[in-house]
Formats: C-alpha cells, sequence, structure tokens
C-alpha cells in the first residue's frame, strides 16, 4: 500500500479480501501494531462479509506511523506499511477527560456535556431519523446515549427491521455472525451524528429486551465488545457505556462487568470514554448506591449516574474523584411512570444545580402522542420547554473563559447551589424553587470585590446589578423561583 497522509484524528483504513466464508466471524483474526517514535497502539480488524475485512485506526500523534498487519488467513503475509499522521486545526479530537471534574477535546479546548437520551433513535423509520437529526441540530446537545441493541418496554413493541445478529424474534439469531448491514446502517449514523459535533454515548448492554441479546454466552459477549469496538473506535465522537441500568442485568455478574470494561480498555487504540449506568428506585436508592458498579475502577474515565437529587454531586466528586454526569435525572413530559413526567422548570433547575455543583446533567422527554414516538426512546420532534433554556445556560458557561466549576460548600447557604471557578474569579449561585427577596452575601471571600448580574433562568434574561458586591453585602433579589447570579471577581 502506497504511503499515504491521514489528517489528525482522522481514518487509516486497510482492507484485504478473502474467499467469502461465515465462519470468519469466529475463526479468522485480522490485527495490527502501530508506531510512532515511543507511542505504539494494539488494533483488531473485523469482517464485514462477502470476504472483506477492515482494519480501522485513528491516528492521535502526527508524524509518521509505521504498521505492522498480521493475521491468520492463510493467503496473508504480514503486511508492512507506513502513513503520515497530519495536523487538522478543523479538528477536534475525542473527548477526553480533565482533571478530576471535567472534560475537554483532545485539541484542548474545553467541553461541556449537554447531553439528552433518544434511546433507540437507530431503529426507527428513515423519516423519523431525519427529523431526530433536524431535531438535534436545532437544539443545545452537545451528546446523545442510544443503543446498540433494540429496546422492548412500554411504547416500544414494534419489531425492527435489522438487528446486530441475522436473525428475526420468530426464527431466532445466529449469534456466530453479525449483520454488517446493520452495523454499516450504525455507522452512517454516528457519523451524521459527528457531523451535527454530538458525541455518541452508545450503549452497549441494557435489560430492555424479549430477543435474549441481554443473556447471550460470554464468548458471544466478548466477540460482540470486539467487533464494536473493531468497527467504531475510529469514530473520534464515541463513548462507551457498558451499560444501562446494569444492575437489572442479572444474568450478568459483577465479574463480568469487570471484565467487560477492562476488554474494552484493552482493545480501544484511542482510549474513548467508558462509563456504566446503574438502576434507580428512589424510595429504594435515594441515599444508597450499595447497588452501583464501583466507579473508582481507573478504566472508567468518569462516574454515569441515574439519580434525581443534584445535591449529591459534590459528594459524589469527592467520593470518586472523577467527572460525574447525572446521565438521567428524570425526564420532561407526562407519561403515567414516575420518572417521566416532571416539568419544564424541574428539568431546567436539575440542570442549574448539577452544572453549577460541578457534575453534568442529561436531558430527557417523554411528552406523549398520538402516534407514540416519544423522544426518550424513538427521537423524533423535541417538544420541551427546557430546551432553550438549557441553550441558555450552555451559552453561559461556553462563552469567554473555560468554566470548571467546583462547588462551594454550603454552611447556613442550604438553599443555594454554589459554583466557583478553578480560578476562583468566577462563579454561579442558583436558588432554585426558593424565592429570596435579598441575599447576605457571606459566602463571598473577604477582600474581594465582585460584579454580579442576576439571571431569570426562566425569563432568561440577564440584568447587571448596579455597582459592586462584597462579603456581607445586603443584595436585593426579584423574590421568584428560578433566579441564578453570575459573580465576576473585580
Amino acid at each position: 500500500m502506497s504511503e499515504q497522509s491521514i489528517a489528525l484524528w482522522g481514518r487509516f483504513e486497510y482492507q484485504v479480501t478473502d474467499v467469502d466464508d461465515p465462519r470468519h466471524f469466529t475463526d479468522t483474526e485480522l490485527s495490527a501494531t502501530f508506531t510512532c517514535g515511543e507511542e505504539s497502539r494494539t488494533v483488531w480488524g473485523f469482517y464485514n462479509g462477502n470476504g472483506q475485512f477492515i482494519l480501522r485506526f485513528m491516528p492521535d500523534v502526527p508524524g509518521v506511523w509505521h504498521y505492522r498487519i498480521s493475521s491468520n488467513i492463510p493467503s496473508q503475509s504480514p503486511v508492512e506499511g507506513t502513513f503520515t499522521c497530519v495536523p487538522e486545526t478543523q479538528l477536534t479530537g475525542p473527548v477526553q477527560r480533565d482533571g478530576d471534574g471535567h472534560f475537554r477535546y483532545a485539541n484542548g479546548n474545553a467541553f461541556y456535556p449537554f447531553g439528552t437520551t433518544a434511546y433507540v433513535w437507530n431503529y426507527q423509520p428513515d423519516d423519523i431519523q431525519q427529523q431526530t437529526l433536524a431535531s438535534l441540530a436545532a437544539s443545545p446537545f452537545n451528546k446523545i446515549r442510544m443503543c446498540v441493541f433494540p429496546k422492548h418496554y412500554r411504547y416500544n413493541l414494534q419489531e425492527p427491521m435489522r438487528f446486530p445478529f441475522p436473525g428475526t424474534l420468530d426464527q431466532g439469531f445466529d449469534f456466530t455472525r453479525f449483520d454488517t448491514t446493520f452495523f454499516a446502517q450504525l455507522e452512517s449514523q454516528i457519523q451524521k451524528l459527528d457531523e451535527l459535533n454530538i458525541e455518541v454515548d452508545l450503549i452497549l448492554f441494557h435489560p430492555y429486551d424479549r430477543w435474549g441479546f441481554s443473556a447471550m454466552s460470554q464468548e458471544t459477549d466478548r466477540r460482540y465488545l470486539r467487533y464494536v469496538v473493531a468497527r467504531l473506535a475510529s469514530f473520534k465522537n464515541i463513548w462507551w457505556s457498558l451499560a444501562n441500568e446494569f444492575d437489572l442485568l442479572k444474568e450478568k455478574p459483577m465479574s463480568f462487568w469487570d471484565a467487560a470494561i477492562a476488554q474494552i480498555k484493552r482493545e480501544d487504540p484511542s482510549s474513548h470514554m467508558i462509563s456504566i449506568h446503574n438502576w434507580h428506585n428512589p424510595p429504594i436508592h435515594y441515599r444508597s448506591n450499595a447497588h452501583w458498579y464501583d466507579h473508582h475502577n481507573p478504566a472508567l474515565t468518569h462516574a454515569s449516574i441515574q439519580h434525581h437529587d443534584m445535591h449529591f454531586v459534590p459528594e459524589w466528586r469527592q467520593t470518586f474523584a472523577k467527572p460525574i454526569v447525572i446521565d438521567e435525572c428524570c425526564y420532561e413530559g407526562n407519561v403515567d411512570l414516575g420518572w417521566g413526567n416532571i416539568t419544564g422548570e424541574k428539568m431546567t433547575a436539575l440542570f442549574w444545580h448539577g452544572v453549577i455543583l460541578g457534575g453534568y446533567v442529561t436531558h430527557g422527554e417523554t411528552y406523549l402522542n398520538e402516534d407514540e414516538i416519544i423522544w426518550w426512546s424513538h427521537g423524533g420532534t423535541l417538544k420541551g420547554t427546557s430546551i432553550p433554556r438549557i441553550a441558555f445556560l450552555r451559552n453561559i458557561l461556553e462563552e469567554g473563559q473555560a468554566k470548571r466549576l467546583t462547588p462551594l460548600p454550603w454552611g447556613s447557604h442550604w438553599d443555594t447551589s454554589m459554583g466557583i471557578s478553578c480560578e476562583g474569579n468566577w462563579g454561579l449561585f442558583y436558588f432554585g424553587d426558593h424565592c429570596p427577596a435579598y441575599k447576605m452575601m457571606t459566602m463571598l471571600p473577604e477582600n474581594t470585590t465582585w460584579k454580579v448580574d442576576i439571571i431569570d433562568t426562566w425569563a432568561m434574561t440577564i440584568t447587571p446589578v448596579a455597582g459592586v458586591i462584597q462579603h456581607g453585602d445586603k443584595l436585593d433579589l426579584p423574590a421568584k423561583p428560578w433566579i441564578a447570579l453570575r459573580l465576576i471577581k473585580l
């Protein structure tokens, strides 16, 4: 293969053909070692059907990369080659962890996850998929939670056209092969999301199943994970979510999750984000996280949590010393399930509390429709009143300097969520549904001076306060809910 130039965080692809044989899915291996200076990556290839093997790699260091490809295909001798990785100023690269609480792109730019959930939008008819992409393009969301496997649940009883494995519910599935057309469609969907600058938090397992995908053999699970990582790790916008509500997958012991996380960490040459998500039943789990996976696992880049109370975020930040993403906090909507009928005001408040307390929050929406196309699962059209308010918050965070908010101790101000930048010169305070007519600003450090703006987070207005504010000053407030303060140190 002639030498070629590949953009930094672009994709190198190597293809080889052999006799078409379905046993290639289980019996044939293709791998490569890529080196650039002291950097070395091991990459697995995958069988794409029709005798075609593909190996993909996303280079993350500029320079000349050398590769050596090996396989147990009898006709395939070891292949060596080189390509040059060149910087590309338009590409941000994949998202990475930034310290113990935040995220950044590989190029160093700050990344603030403002996510949403549409579990199986990728299984919907083409017109619904196009609606979903158009809705996302007009939304504030830069991350989406979505599944590889279809979902069986209320409002999710239609039978999909295709599956990750060939077969049907009636005839059964061939777990020794993969449906390459399904995965080609999934790749196209991920690419379209990348073109919208949206990260894909890809859920690899979940319990809402009638086809048997949640109870496959461990060997099938292992091959499935290798195949998915080999096909998708070269997409810069991919994140790995081991499971949605992993603790409801009763057939899989904790040792399975340990091994699955280790396998992804080992086989993903691009070190994408990795997390695992828990079930949450408020009466049982409000104070207990005994059912969670141990987020201390160093292979997990962040803690993906389902919980409805953002006031635990500071505690979780301290406990796990890694970014906290509340990937389910309830859904704005009107279904008859308790997790799916909060108001737009409540959803907006959850975002403000979560972000100010040093975490990140994922949106969800469950408004009923006559056609039962509901955003939380199917995508389609966004209807909620929280959407523009979430966009308003995102804009406040993203304008100007990077905001790495750290929660301030509550002390006597337990009614107020307070966050301050790591530099100590920028902050947001939020009163939620409390309605103070004034606030004594005793939480400000002594001998400091601040410029203050009063933010109506629901009306989306920002009103500067005349003069400056210091420790202990009385600050008059509108005495209504959903008020926040922006503070800039002078």
